[in-house]
């Protein structure tokens, strides 16, 4: 399946070189001095321009080794352990945004390396197990760069500002990844669906995995660094490998999914690029597991990862991701790191199905809340819904002052809905819980109804008034119902609905058949059904008001 190629942007690594020990590192120290402090070089590497430049870092505290040799044993006899940074970047005649560039860092390494802070403390650096006999680490950060091509132009760089040749050919395994970015730049009026409320980015976050293991974080910002509203502006959900596993099978890798603006894109035209949102997947390295690494020699697999991510929530959105003419696609043309294009590479989209998790959820849960749920099991969700913190079953017994062997049994018979371990109880999503917490919100507004439905049909018993119309009271409060008896006319105002269904003539069949209701209550209560025929009748529907007379339901 051809799919859209997507765009690198961030990318951060570590490479270790160990085969050449530290002779690299003196080769810098002699290339600068000879230099006079730094030395820049230009190059071509596929068929375009580039400038390096190599010069002393700050220092950052390194000390020799105890007697000048290091566990290698290798001699070391400067009093200052200096470090060295390349600066790699297009030629500005061939990159005038200035962007598409990277920062290499060069360390010594060696078993028990030590430094000190500038509060005079002295620390050892963790070395990995290929340094021990001496190495090099290489920290390579840039951006707008194909991943692949950071080691390559590297190795032409260094040999251009005079390193050997033979030098930086082959990364030690422990060489990892950090960070690690791909997308793809969206039209501002199509990317609404990848940001909405229903859209991938939320109901990623509130439908994975249950509501309190794992890691999730979704953050929904819609107002710039100056305060000025952009839809969209930045909206990210981070998930760690167990909660992304529901979506993405056999993916490895915790990532962050982003739809997000430049700063200063509320205040360009759209004519140009950084006036529409990228949408992005990236790497969150800090989320892998305890002792797990994203090794570099894994960077085709995460880079798959990546691209998969991406077309998916771009599929999921309803974007097509193997457009056929790009020119009426929804991406951009004018960015200055990426051209849309579609090859055979990239690989199939994964369809997120997300309506499907969320409908297994809503069944599970409709079917416990049809079956009836016990006071027990009642309070058991309410304490889960309200609470947000960790409990376990003791939290939930002592809150509701019951048997705690009761709430465990209670919990038992809801293993759909709750997860329990290590003495703990959650919910089994973050959706779950919004739809567990409506219920239970329902239940308390269904008590509090009756009770003063029933407290208004006593009252109007006590002032005398008949049966009939002490229903109609009560029918009025049942359904939330406000009549206003106006001199001009009566009205009746039904309240606010959601999506409807209308009728032939133009009226929500709900309302209709309230109305219709409502009549056989007022009539039955002796009241003119002239004046109800004419009454208006008010109603909201998706936040649009609405006025019918209330003849016309009636008919």
């Amino acid at each position: 399946m051809r799919t859209l190629d997507l765009a690198p942007h961030e990318f951060d690594a570590n490479l270790h070189f160990a085969e050449n020990g530290l002779d690299p590192w003196f080769g810098a120290d002699v290339l600068v001095k000879d230099a006079g402090g730094s030395r820049s070089a230009e190059f071509t590497h596929a068929g375009e321009q580039w400038v390096a430049r190599l010069s002393y870092r700050d220092e950052g505290g390194l000390l020799p080794p105890t007697g000048s040799v290091t566990d290698g044993g290798t001699h070391v006899e400067h009093d200052t352990i200096r470090e060295f940074q390349f600066k790699i970047a297009r030629h500005p005649d061939e990159d005038p945004v200035g962007k598409q560039d990277f920062i290499v860092h060069m360390s010594p390494r060696w078993g028990g390396l030590h430094a000190e802070k500038d509060s005079g403390e002295v620390v050892e650096i963790p070395v990995p197990p290929t340094l021990k006999n001496d190495g090099l680490n290489l920290r390579i950060q840039g951006s707008n760069i194909a991943f692949t091509r950071y080691l390559d132009l590297f190795q032409t760089a260094a040999r251009v500002l005079g390193f050997n040749a033979n030098y930086f050919q082959t990364p030690a395994a422990t060489s990892n990844i950090q960070d690690a970015e791909k997308y793809a730049r969206v039209h501002r009026d199509a990317s609404g669906p990848v940001h909405g409320r229903d859209g991938p980015i939320a109901s990623m976050a509130h439908l994975l995995e249950d509501d309190r293991s794992g890691y999730r974080k979704l953050v929904q910002n819609d107002d710039d660094e100056k305060g000025e509203n952009l839809p969209g502006y930045y909206h990210t959900v981070t998930l760690d490998t167990q909660r992304l596993a529901e979506a993405f099978p056999g993916h490895r890798y915790p990532k962050e999914v982003k739809h997000y603006y430049a700063r200063e894109a509320a205040r360009l035209d759209t004519s140009e690029a950084l006036a529409h949102p990228k949408v992005g997947a990236s790497l969150q390295h800090s989320l892998l597991d305890r002792g797990e690494t994203m090794y570099y020699d894994d960077l085709v697999e995460l880079e798959r990862e990546l691209d998969q991510t991406v077309l998916s929530v771009l599929a999921d959105a309803g974007l097509d991701v193997a457009p056929e003419n790009i020119g009426r696609s929804p991406y951009v043309e004018n960015d200055a790191y990426w051209e849309p294009s579609t090859s055979e590479r990239g690989p199939d989209p994964i369809q997120l199905d997300l309506t499907r998790i969320r409908q297994e959820q809503e069944s599970v849960v409709v079917r416990h809340l049809t079956d009836g749920l016990s006071p027990v099991q009642w309070e058991a969700l309410d304490t889960l819904v309200t609470d947000g913190g960790e409990v376990s079953p003791q939290d939930i017994a002592e809150a509701n002052e019951r048997h705690v062997g009761s709430v465990r049994r209670a919990l038992r018979s809801m293993e759909e809905l709750v997860s329990r371990k290590y003495g703990e109880v959650g919910l089994r999503s973050d959706y779950v819980a919004e739809m567990i917490h409506d219920a239970v919100q329902d239940a308390r507004d269904a008590t509090r109804t009756a009770i003063e439905t029933s407290a208004k049909a006593i009252e109007a018993a006590e002032r005398g008034v008949s049966d009939a119309m002490a229903e109609w009271v009560a029918w009025c409060n049942r359904y939330g119902i406000d009549i206003r008896n106006r001199a001009d006319a009566l009205e009746v105002d039904m309240g606010e609905f959601d999506a409807v269904n209308y009728n032939h003539k133009g009226v929500p069949k709900i309302i209709s058949s309230r109305i219709r209701s409502a009549f056989e209550v007022w009539t039955a209560a002796g009241q003119d059904p002239e004046r109800f025929r004419q009454a208006i009748v008010k109603f909201r529907v998706d936040g649009i008001d609405h006025k019918r007379r209330a003849w016309k339901a009636l008919r």
